[in-house]
């Protein structure tokens, strides 16, 4: 039997559990499918046998996926947020999410080809938009709403004015 986490973040897919699993793990350090469980029985969206719940961790973080068929589908209310240490990274991940199916989205946010959000923010974003010289943190926050994938040389440039 597996440690059980006491706090787990619960992915629900439509029979890719699986595979999401494995592309995160290959995607991000950190990250590892750690136990595939098979259903003991028939199920309503799959058989005795199938991939049930798969366990896995996503830069440190306890997930499981549950292969619960088609009836719920994943929105931007439930995220990934990545933080980046550079363009390479940030770059590196946006690529990875999007070339694998995903698609783009503002401000620096994608969804992989399962539905998942993903924020890829670099730490330079962050500090930016948080810093207590308002004005440069607004002209920082005012680039960001143009970008897709965030270019941290505009950030930057932006907050310097």
């Amino acid at each position: 039997m597996t440690r059980i986490a006491k706090n787990t973040i619960c992915l629900w897919y439509d029979d890719a559990a699986e595979e999401a699993a494995r592309f995160y793990a290959e995607t991000f350090p950190a990250s590892s499918l750690d136990a595939v469980h098979r259903a003991p029985g028939d199920y309503p969206s799959g058989k005795e046998g199938s991939v049930l719940t798969v366990e896995f961790t996503v830069l440190g973080v306890a997930c499981l996926g549950l292969n619960g068929g088609p009836v719920f589908k994943h929105n931007e209310a439930f995220s990934f947020q990545i933080a980046t240490e550079d363009q390479d990274e940030t770059d590196r991940y946006w690529n990875a999410i999007v070339g694998n199916g995903g698609q783009e989205s503002e401000c620096g946010w994608c969804k992989d080809k399962w539905g998942i959000s993903w924020q890829i923010t670099p730490v330079a974003l962050t500090k930016a938009y948080t810093s207590p010289d308002r004005a440069a943190a607004k002209r920082a926050f005012d680039a960001m709403m143009t970008m897709r994938k965030i270019d941290i040389a505009v950030i930057e440039a932006a907050f310097r004015g």
